[in-house]
Order: C-alpha cells, then sequence, then structure tokens
C-alpha cells in the first residue's frame, strides 16, 4: 500500500541537563505522543505504522536493534497465518503485511534475512509521524490512581545512557511478554487452562504453569568438499531413537522442533532456556554429522544460529472477550471483528524435544477463518492499553493458532487504527467495540486493504458505489460490476459457511485492456483506490527452508498489473509503470471534477488478462 502523503515530522526535545557531569543521574527526556507502541514485531511494527499513516503521532518502543521480532534476522523463523502454509488458498493476509511481503519479495529475491530487517526499518522511519526507539526497553509506568489508565510509560536506553518518559492518551503492548501490561497492573494468565474452565475438549485436565516452549534455529551451508564438525564439549547428545517423532529431512534450515523450556517460566528462566537450547541445537547438529545416520550432510557447514531463543509463549492478557477453542472451531463471527486468523490449533509439549515419545506438536485444523474481537485487543481492567501478538486475550488453546506472526500483525495493524479512531472521536475503548463506532472501524480497516471475514465496503463516502461499469472485456465469471461488490477477494475455499465460493474480481480476455466507471453526476475526485491481484491462491513468505520457497514467486507476483493508466474523463491523471503492490492509493496533487473514471490496464507481470477487485474513489 503507496501512501505517499507528507506529513510534519515530531521531534524529540533537546536536553536541558548536563548529561556527561560527573555521577549526575540519566538523562530523561520527555515525549508527548498520541499513540505508544511498546515491541518492534510484526504486531507492533503494523500497529504503529497503521496508527501513523491514520494520522496519529507514535512512538514504537523496541528492546532489540532490528524490527521483526522473531520474523527478523536474529531468529528467521518465517511469518505463516490464515493461509495454513499455502494448504487454505486465497485466506492470505491482506493489508500491511501483505505490503510488506510484496516490497520483500521484489527486493530481496535471494532470501536475505538482514534486507528484510532494513525494509521494516525503512517502512517505520519513513512514516514521518513515528519515533523510533532502538535498544530500547519499558521499565516501568505511571497509573491513574482513579481509573488504572496508564499515564506515561519509562523507556530505557542504555546505549545512549538515556531514559524517556512517553505520554499519551493511548498504549499498545506488543512485546509479546506483556511487559507494559505487567508494569500497569493489567490482569493476565500464564499457562494452561483446565478442560471445564472454558469447556475446551483440547485444554488438559488440571490448570498448571506450564507454556510451549521456545527454540532457537540454525541454517547450514553445501560446500564443495567434507566439512567435518568438532562439537563443544558442553552439548547434549542425542541418539536416533530419541528423534524417532522428530525427522531431519534437510541441512539448510532447522528446525522448528528444536524446542525446550515451556515447563520454566519462559521469561524468568529465559537465560537457563537459551543456554539448554544453545546445547540442543548444537546436538543435533552433531548427531547430523555425526552419527553416521546423515552421510549426505558430509558436505554441509553450520552457518548461523539464532543468538535468542524465539519464543511461543508467556503471558497473555485478559480483555473483556477471552477468545476460545469453540471460537475458532465454529468459525465465530463476532459483532466486534477487527482481525482474523485460520492457522491449526498447534499445541507442543512443554518439555519438547525432552518429551521423546510425543510428536512435536498436535495440530487440529481449523474447518475454515475465525474473526478475531476488538474486546480480545484491550485490556479489561486497565482503560486505555491495547495489545496485539502472542499476549492476546485468549486460552493456551485458543493462543495456539492465534500466536503466528501473520495473524499477529493484521491484529497490530487493528489496534493501531482502533487507537487512531479513539483519539480522533475522542472515544474509550470499550465504546470503540460496540454500536456506529466499531462499523466507522470496520470500515477503515477495509479501506486500508484489511480483511475481515464475511464484512464488505459499505463506505458512505466511496463514490465509486453509485457508478455504474463497463469494460473493454469480460472473462466468463468475472465481470466488471464485480470490482464494486464490495469484496476484495475471491472467495473460493475453505472460509466459512458464509462464503459464497465465488470470485469477486474483473478479469479482461485480453491486454491491453480497460474498465471504466460512469458516475452519475461529476464528482470531484481527490483519491483513487485500486486493488490488484497478487496470487493469494498460493503463499509468500520469506524463508530459509528451501523446500517451503519452491512454492514462493521470489518477485513481482505474475498476476499482477504492472502498467497502467487512470483516465478522469478526458485526463490523465495518473500513470504507473512499475507496479507490483496489491493496494494502491493515489492522492491526485489537485482534485479533478469527473463524470467518468477509466483504468487502462497496459501490461501485469506475467499474465494475459487484466485482474482488478476493488475501485474506490474518494
Amino acid at each position: 500500500m503507496i501512501h505517499p502523503h507528507p506529513l510534519p515530522a515530531f521531534n524529540i526535545p533537546t536536553l536541558m541537563n548536563n548529561p556527561s557531569a560527573p555521577h549526575s543521574p540519566l538523562p530523561i527526556r520527555r515525549l508527548d505522543a498520541d499513540f505508544v507502541v511498546i515491541g518492534g514485531g510484526m504486531a507492533g511494527v503494523c500497529a504503529a505504522i497503521a496508527a501513523a499513516r491514520n494520522n496519529l503521532r507514535v512512538v514504537l518502543v523496541q528492546d532489540r536493534s532490528v524490527l521483526g521480532g522473531n520474523a527478523s534476522s536474529e531468529v528467521k523463523m518465517h511469518i505463516v497465518g490464515a493461509d495454513y502454509h499455502g494448504t487454505r488458498p486465497g485466506a492470505r493476509e491482506s493489508g500491511l503485511i501483505e505490503e510488506l511481503r510484496l516490497e520483500d519479495a521484489v527486493r530481496n529475491p535471494y532470501r536475505s534475512y538482514p534486507q528484510w530487517d532494513l525494509l521494516l526499518y525503512e517502512k517505520v522511519k519513513l512514516e514521518q509521524k513515528i519515533i523510533l526507539l532502538l535498544d530500547t526497553a519499558c521499565i516501568g509506568c505511571s497509573t491513574d490512581s482513579a481509573t488504572g489508565a496508564v499515564r506515561s510509560v519509562t523507556v530505557l536506553r542504555n546505549s545512549t545512557e538515556e531514559m524517556f518518559e512517553i505520554e499519551a492518551p493511548f498504549f499498545a503492548d506488543c512485546s509479546g511478554d506483556s511487559r507494559l501490561g505487567r508494569e500497569a497492573g493489567a490482569d493476565a494468565r500464564m499457562g494452561r487452562e483446565s478442560r471445564t474452565e472454558h469447556g475446551e475438549s483440547l485444554a488438559i485436565e488440571v490448570a498448571d504453569a506450564k507454556t510451549l516452549g521456545s527454540s532457537i534455529l540454525l541454517t547450514g551451508r553445501r560446500q564443495e568438499t567434507p566439512q567435518p564438525f568438532h562439537a563443544p564439549s558442553w552439548i547434549r547428545k542425542f541418539t536416533k531413537a530419541e528423534l524417532k517423532h522428530r525427522p531431519i529431512h534437510s541441512y539448510e534450515y532447522g528446525y522448528w522442533w528444536f524446542e525446550w523450556g515451556g515447563h520454566l517460566d519462559t521469561i524468568r528462566d529465559s537465560e537457563e532456556i537459551r543456554h539448554e537450547l544453545l546445547r540442543i541445537v548444537l546436538g543435533i547438529w552433531d548427531y547430523v554429522k555425526n552419527s553416521g545416520d546423515h552421510p549426505d550432510a558430509a558436505n554441509w557447514t553450520l552457518d548461523w544460529i539464532g543468538s535468542i531463543p524465539a519464543k511461543r509463549e508467556s503471558r497473555r492478557l485478559l480483555g473483556p472477550c477471552i477468545l476460545t477453542q469453540d471460537d475458532l472451531q465454529d468459525g465465530r463471527l463476532f459483532p466486534d471483528a477487527v482481525a482474523y486468523g485460520g492457522w491449526s490449533i498447534d499445541l507442543h509439549p512443554p518439555h519438547g524435544v525432552d518429551a521423546v515419545e510425543e510428536y512435536p506438536c498436535t495440530q487440529t485444523e481449523l474447518p475454515g477463518l475465525y474473526t478475531i474481537p476488538l474486546r480480545s485487543l484491550f485490556s479489561r481492567n486497565v482503560p486505555n492499553l491495547l495489545f496485539a501478538g502472542r499476549n492476546i486475550s485468549a486460552t493456551h488453546v485458543a493462543f495456539a493458532s492465534t500466536r503466528v506472526m501473520a495473524t499477529c500483525a493484521v491484529m497490530g495493524q487493528a489496534i493501531g487504527t482502533a487507537a487512531a479512531l479513539a483519539v480522533e472521536k475522542k472515544l474509550p475503548l470499550s465504546a470503540l467495540a460496540e454500536g456506529n463506532a466499531v462499523r466507522e472501524l470496520q470500515r477503515r480497516l477495509l479501506k486500508d486493504d484489511a480483511y475481515i471475514p464475511s464484512l464488505s465496503n459499505e463506505d458512505p463516502d466511496d463514490k465509486a458505489r453509485g457508478a455504474s461499469i463497463c469494460a473493454s472485456s469480460e472473462a466468463p465469471g468475472r465481470e466488471a460490476s464485480l470490482v464494486l461488490d464490495g469484496i476484495s477477494r475471491d472467495l473460493i475455499g475453505r472460509f466459512g459457511a458464509w462464503a459464497d465460493q465465488q470470485p469477486h474480481h474483473w478479469a479482461s480476455r485480453e491486454l491491453p485492456a480497460w474498465i471504466e466507471l460512469l458516475l452519475p453526476a461529476p464528482v470531484e475526485v481527490k483519491e483513487i483506490h485500486l486493488t490488484f491481484d497478487t496470487g493469494f491462491q498460493r503463499e509468500l513468505i520469506l524463508s530459509c527452508s528451501d523446500h517451503t520457497t519452491k512454492r514462493i514467486v521470489r518477485g513481482p507476483q505474475p498476476e499482477t498489473v504492472k502498467a497502467y493508466r487512470i483516465w478522469a474523463s478526458d485526463l490523465c491523471v495518473v500513470e504507473v509503470n512499475d507496479n507490483y503492490l496489491r493496494k494502491r492509493i493515489h492522492r491526485l496533487a489537485s482534485p479533478v471534477k469527473a463524470t467518468a473514471i477509466k483504468i487502462e490496464v497496459l501490461a501485469t507481470h506475467g499474465i494475459s488478462e487484466a485482474r482488478i477487485f476493488e475501485i474506490r474513489l474518494y
């Protein structure tokens, strides 16, 4: 999605004290913002960008040197979501996460994770309304004694020996471990609920404090000659029998089942878990290289090992609504739905590799998509605290699906947009989850190419909705009128009983082609929104796995319109020759009065027909 609007920046104020004076306390910089996001994983990045693009002044605080969390070069976990590794075609997440994936596929064809880090950095830094604080940790907050609302957060950047105190009307905890929620006294849960607590058949019989474990990944590189591996003395040793449920199929990327530590406290015992995971990673590589069971690994060398554990689970914050197993398996459509998921309920044994007799995961596949309500994304006792990511209000069983990063990203876009609407309308979060307010939030999300199952475009400001339409040609079942039906993806697949199993895009019979909206009266047009086809029937992912990447187009997607012109009556107002994005927003330098808007498609990145899902006019 392109938003080429210039916005005024806001700056960090100059320090008044002398930080170099002997024994002086750390200087404190005071910031005012509209929205503060703690955590720079995929949820936090999308929350910050969504809020900034909706005109909020945002501070994004990340305790690492790079953005992306488990998707970053520090961990190298690939981002999966509702399309379930491509086995639920058409369900891929749109909105900001699709924009990032498409940019990465084009600009990073050779799968460099540092390139992905830089893309996330660029996307955040180029939003003029975001202040980014890297290597900065949340260490406290102040709250209102009467309401419990967060008034300010205190964060520490050791690299510059500075503390920041940041005030804002709304805050988001996207930190994974719910650090801000803990400091604010937000209601939370850690561990597994009992089967009777929420009536979940997949829950354990007696509640406990155990969670999913953590992993450290590795990558290997094939060399021209045999490469010995001399194992350090402190590694763990593994036998083939101990890995009977954990097969090793390749050596370039492994393995998500390097898991351990769910039987401990994944926050307080993090250093113990990291050390044991390093012992496990090196021990399994030693088994690969030196056991004799994998002779085809002779020329492979260890290329990289993650520096931090990829954590799956810790605290979950509690909202007015707690998502449960039944909500997911029934494909529940909440009235305040703002995001969705579809990954399986993916439960792992807390002891990880030490659970030798258990499979590394038990995946209960879902029949379709489910929605995530706004009431699961804000605190039930801290009135101005939003959250997104693996810490949302869900049971352990439901979390086993919502935790995957593409689902976390769409939650992030939802709460960033929610914060913007709350600031603009001066509404509390509780009021935003009902009535006209939640419908306005849903309209904004759809306008920004987020997807909410069963909802369609009903935006009263969209002038295209009253137009008639014609085209140079139409493929059977892909008529031009479909660009105005309010549905921005094909619903052919395992979505849910609400899906009509029909296409929802216009396709021409040939190229070049055109489609034209005929307006009932002259209309002043300031913005033109186009939604193209970017191959949702395929998975789109950055992965170190060669097997996974074989299914991916690392470059522009062949279905996508590459070159096009937009005509307002007889005036060409837009010409694009190098598009590869799904959602394009064209803000005209000067509004134009028109009785017709024509999109002339000149070329795609591969196929011989034009495809457009949606046209909007503002």
